[in-house]
């Protein structure tokens, strides 16, 4: 009696496997996104009172900084670039990135054209 039971009881499970897989649904999802959301989410991460990474290609003269920038952004244009002037030096600086992970992660793509490149957290303007 019992070995019936169990004979059972595995067809039950059997039929409802097969069942399942049967009336299995698949679906797409869209997501319509208002375009002003993208805007916003680059402007937030141009905001000063966020904690920011940055990349230093080189540093040097004004033409070289010049330079520097033009040859970057010919090989990576996803990462936008700065020449800041600090005294006595202008000074290429790469992307906004949230975290230090991020930021190590696009300095080992950098560093293969780049050597001299470097992270760094920028002082805030207060």
């Amino acid at each position: 009696m019992k070995a019936n039971t169990l004979k059972i009881a595995v067809l039950i499970l059997a039929f409802l496997a097969i069942g399942n897989q049967a009336f299995a649904q698949e679906g797409t999802v869209t997501i319509d996104q208002d375009s002003d959301i993208t805007k916003l989410l680059e402007y937030k991460k141009d905001v000063k009172t966020v904690d920011l990474y940055k990349i230093q290609l080189d540093f040097g003269s004004r033409s070289k900084a010049m330079a520097l920038e033009q040859k970057f952004r010919n090989t990576f244009s996803q990462w936008p670039t700065d020449v800041v002037y600090e005294t006595p030096n202008y000074k290429v600086w790469v992307g906004n990135f949230s975290t230090r992970l991020e930021a190590d992660i696009a300095l080992l793509k950098i560093k293969k054209k780049f050597s001299k490149a470097m992270v760094f957290e920028p002082k805030k303007d207060n």
